[in-house]
């Protein structure tokens, strides 16, 4: 008689450590879904003599911020981007810069109309981008990773 208790306790020990298991993988899912992080379809690219392989998110928000102008060595950045509509500003700049493209272009009429900047260079495809920011030193700009070519530096984001 005394073998049915323990049947039970066992029965009901195996269920909450199952359950504890549950709970912990549906904690992780959810806390690795809400974390944000790059997109890794979309990489910012620099000209080829760049000196830097990484940047900081937020110098690379600076620099398409048109906040930056200059790479450490005082090569003038020159930023390249997409117009406002295209698929892939929306998602590099959430993605990747973290930020909605409408705050990239408030910040850009900030500066254009209180005269201490100007707008950043738009192109009209992603191969003008890549051609555009390969033959620029100082240059700047984004495309999907899987069109990246040898002409250009694929930046890592710190």
């Amino acid at each position: 008689m005394e073998i049915i208790p323990a049947i039970k306790f066992v029965t009901s020990l195996t269920r909450a450590v199952l359950l504890g298991i549950l709970a912990t993988v549906l904690l992780v899912a959810m806390a690795h879904a809400q974390t944000p992080g790059p997109d890794p379809a979309m990489v910012a690219i620099a000209h080829p003599a760049t000196s830097d392989e990484t940047i900081l998110r937020a110098s690379l928000r600076a620099i398409f911020g048109m906040r930056l102008q200059k790479w450490p060595g005082d090569t003038p950045v020159k930023v390249f981007v997409l117009r406002d509509e295209a698929p892939e500003h929306a998602t590099f700049s959430k993605s990747v810069l973290q930020v909605f493209p409408q705050q990239l272009r408030m910040a850009w009429d900030r500066q254009v109309f209180s005269g201490q900047g100007q707008y950043p260079e738009q192109v009209g495809s992603t191969q003008e981008m890549l051609s555009r920011v390969a033959a620029t030193p100082g240059a700047v700009g984004y495309v999907k990773a899987s069109e990246v070519t040898p002409n250009v530096r694929v930046l890592k984001i710190r």
